[in-house]
């Protein structure tokens, strides 16, 4: 089963309340220091937050990332970014002391007791296609008491409480600002349209250049590709602990190979790192590879290598578009997922008729979806437009917005090394 889930996350959560009032009597006595940032990622060392590292280092910010393993540790050694265990009291000095917190996920990426009082950036960590935040229902699940109106209504007031905390939230676009402004309850200001830090890698040099890139960024992990070679990335998304309905059976494992044999392809499982499921294939096989997060922490550099997208209610999907990579969609419980977790708009109107319901309908669709013609063109082009309707650049310069964006609300929020809001 799942890692986490919404319900035993915020379980914990209120069983930490006094942990929280501690780290708040802390915050209050401690003077945050303005030059000094805090990195914090649930990935470890990537996504937007590294964009924004690499950018804040260009200008010479002081800086430490909060780690949370020893792999996080080497990975940031390799890089020479300065670290510190999150959990460690370090961390916890370093979260209170800091003037900036960047975060992808939520408060837990940096040291959550010890956030109150500083400037905290929340860059997020794809643009919503399921519903998120204070949107969702499953946000309020609790495993203590999980039929309570009253523990739903205590989760409901953390959850808003925390982030009103938040100083920025960088949006990719007025349509995407809308749902971050409804799920983390942000008025207008504090959601400025900048495009997001994690997708300049796919806009940044010509397209043979990034599809090179990220062709040896592959190969480097998962095994060789040869240059003829097909490649399809399947990333089905978390379904809060519940097992996932579109693991193959091993008629479809059989399937899949001969279908990836004669299309000369590779099949890249990327499967949720907070998701249930086995997608291992009853024998090894060179054209089925696994791509999860302890394979390639984040996989946006690799997208441009990608020849097909398969997933299900992902935000890979709007981040594909970018190069105009074809999507496919395999959502067998998209019923039951609309029900228990909504979507922003229509999904029908995301997936529009290139939905499968089972591995064996996604296999007769293969062909036309990877082979130059008129079938993979119309993909490409539904992937494009569905991508420009909620990114608003692709000049690669979306992380310096952020950080100008940074700089600016912090000058109006911040004086003396001392900060004034987000209490």
């Amino acid at each position: 089963m799942a890692s986490f889930s919404f319900g035993a996350g915020n379980a914990r959560k209120v069983a930490s309340i006094p942990l929280y009032a501690l780290g708040r009597v802390l915050t209050l006595v401690v003077p945050r220091r303005r030059d000094l940032w805090v990195f914090g990622c649930a990935v470890g060392i990537a996504d937007g937050a590294l964009a924004l590292w690499e950018e804040a280092a260009t200008h010479g910010r002081s800086a430490v990332w909060l780690t949370a393993s020893p792999d996080e540790d080497r990975d940031a050694a390799a890089r020479g970014i300065p670290t510190a265990r999150k959990s460690s009291l370090r961390g916890l000095w370093l979260t209170a002391r800091a003037g900036v917190l960047v975060v992808t996920h939520g408060f837990g990426d940096v040291n959550r007791y010890a956030t109150g009082g500083a400037f905290t950036v929340q860059l997020w960590h794809g643009i919503p296609l399921k519903r998120i935040g204070l949107d969702s229902p499953e946000t309020l699940r609790s495993s203590i008491l999980p039929h309570s109106r009253a523990m739903r209504a205590l989760i409901r007031a953390m959850y808003r409480g925390a982030t009103r905390r938040i100083g920025l939230i960088p949006a990719a676009s007025h349509v995407v600002r809308g749902r971050l402004e409804s799920a983390f309850s942000l008025p207008d200001e504090r959601v400025p349209v900048t495009g997001e830090p994690r997708v300049d890698v796919l806009s940044r040099g010509s397209a043979e250049e990034r599809r090179a890139r990220a062709r040896a960024l592959l190969s480097s992990t998962t095994g060789a590709i040869g240059d003829s070679a097909r490649v399809i990335l399947y990333a089905p998304t978390w379904r809060d602990g519940a097992p996932d309905p579109a693991v193959p059976t091993a008629a479809d494992w059989r399937r899949i190979g001969d279908t990836l044999e004669a299309q000369d392809a590779i099949l890249l499982v990327r499967s949720h790192p907070l998701g249930a499921g086995e997608y291992t294939p009853p024998r090894p096989s060179a054209r089925i590879r696994m791509l999860g997060s302890d394979v390639l922490r984040d996989v946006t550099p690799a997208l441009p290598g990608v020849d097909l997208l398969i997933t299900d209610y992902s935000s890979l999907v709007f981040d594909a578009g970018l190069n105009g990579t074809p999507v496919l969609f395999l959502a067998p419980d998209v019923e039951d997922y609309a029900a228990r977790r909504g979507f922003y708009g229509s999904f029908d109107e995301i997936a529009r008729g290139d939905v499968a319901s089972s591995w064996a309908d996604i296999s007769e669709r293969l062909g036309g979806a990877l082979t130059e013609g008129p079938e993979r063109a119309r993909l490409a082009d539904r992937s494009a437009a569905r991508s420009a309707r909620v990114h608003a650049f692709r000049d690669g310069g979306n992380t310096a917005r952020v950080h100008r964006a940074i700089l600016n609300a912090t000058g109006a929020a911040m004086t003396d090394g001392r900060t004034r809001g987000r209490r």
